[in-house]
């Protein structure tokens, strides 16, 4: 199942999407912006399906899948260069061109530091919360499922992503000089 946002110079509707041979179901959500928003159900051959799996994925998409014109694409968070390196062989071999647009890095002190000051463990619930589509809107996950996974109880979960979040955004903030504080 994806969702995907169409540009709306674009005059393609829901059956002009349901014509087409992968796609079983798709289904007008509403629009946002200038583009239309859609949930498509897809039967992919099993080898291309596998690039699709979530528990075999090397990124985290960050926003739905946007369809132009020219093609489509999704925004993803790759761990490091070679996280991207294998993730665009795996498109070679299934014979999925991949066109890189843009590439930024965080800056670190050291291969092993984590960005942004998270800890490890926040970095761990984030990147899994991500990937799983807990920040997706609606959810595809539950942070009792994402407990889980990890092997800690709900409200466990829930503080480690509220104190990442935190630390994202005041870290994301004050580098970009937008962070005011309040002096007593």
């Amino acid at each position: 199942m994806f969702i995907v946002k169409i540009d709306s110079e674009c005059d393609v509707s829901a059956a002009d999407l349901e014509a087409l041979d992968e796609v079983t179901e798709a289904t007008t959500i509403g629009h946002a912006g200038d583009q239309t928003v859609h949930n498509l159900t897809i039967d992919l051959d099993d080898s291309i399906a596998q690039l699709f799996n979530r528990g075999s994925s090397v990124a985290a998409k960050l926003e739905p899948t946007v369809v132009t014109p020219d093609g489509w694409y999704e925004r993803k968070v790759y761990k490091d260069r070679d996280a991207f390196l294998e993730s665009r062989t795996r498109c070679e071999d299934y014979g999925i061109s991949l066109d890189l647009i843009s590439m930024t890095s965080t800056s670190s002190t050291s291969d092993d530091a984590l960005p942004f000051g998270l800890t490890e463990r926040q970095y761990e619930a984030l990147t899994l919360a991500l990937s799983r589509g807990y920040y997706e809107s609606p959810r595809q996950t539950s942070t009792e499922e994402l407990a889980e996974e990890l092997g800690i109880s709900q409200p466990s979960l829930s503080r480690l992503l509220r104190r990442g979040e935190r630390q994202l955004l005041s870290s994301a903030l004050r580098s970009q000089g937008h962070l005011n504080t309040v002096s007593n």
